[in-house]
């Protein structure tokens, strides 16, 4: 977990390197800083569609990640989202703020769609990105492939070629697994859709978002 004193510390040593390489551990001595997104605490992921643990050999990889200057985000984003590990999908649930009860056949259910999960992690990360993934995939960068990072959004469509029809979108671990909610019945988990004939067949690409940064809240009362 990124502590908050950490946090302000990858900050500093990220504007002071003006866009070089930093590492999360051991950036500022007498600091804690960690950057691992596995959490004890954390619902373990549930059997659904290939599901995955979080296991010793990615959490030992996650605290040596070098990240460019705002990458930070990413993580903290990731992070959120696995934090949400075992919470029900809900179609048109989730904002912001948390799990909400849906729409339509997710009304009588408290938890995320995978537009929701995308936009409550990134909210975490002080990013605004849309509760819908039209919004969503122009909420950034397109990122290539092979440089998707912790945080990136993943998304698939229909016709790869067409973003009108893009229906999901998960939050990356890495350029192969990513996490999401995926559909009524199962909830937010791990997956690795790299490689996946089906996530294949319907990737239309990446996203890092940035630019729209969350107002900070106002002192009146």
């Amino acid at each position: 977990m990124i502590t908050e004193t950490g946090l302000a510390s990858i900050v500093a040593a990220a504007a002071a390197l003006m866009g070089g390489v930093a590492l999360l551990t051991g950036l500022a001595a007498g600091t804690h800083v960690t950057a691992t997104m596995c959490d004890d605490a954390s619902p373990s992921p549930p059997r659904a569609e290939h599901p995955e643990s979080v296991s010793a050999e990615l959490c030992g990889q996650l605290p040596d990640i070098a990240v460019l200057a705002g990458a930070e985000r990413g993580l903290i984003a990731v992070q959120a989202a696995l934090r949400m590990r075992g919470i029900p999908y809900s179609w048109g649930g989730g904002n912001a703020n948390g799990p909400t009860y849906g729409i339509g056949h997710g009304a009588h259910i408290h938890g995320f769609d995978c537009s929701g999960l995308a936009e409550y992690a990134w909210a975490k990360a002080g990013v605004q990105i849309g509760g819908h993934t039209s919004p969503q995939w122009n909420a950034g960068t397109r990122i290539p492939r092979d440089q998707i990072r912790p945080g990136d959004l993943v998304f698939f469509a229909h016709d790869p070629a067409s973003p009108a029809t893009i229906h999901h979108v998960g939050i990356a671990i890495d350029a192969k697994r990513m996490v999401h909610a995926p559909s009524t019945g199962s909830t937010v988990l791990i997956a690795t859709w790299a490689g996946d004939p089906y996530r294949e067949r319907e990737f239309i690409g990446a996203v890092r978002p940035a630019a729209r940064i969350l107002a900070a809240p106002s002192s009146r009362r």
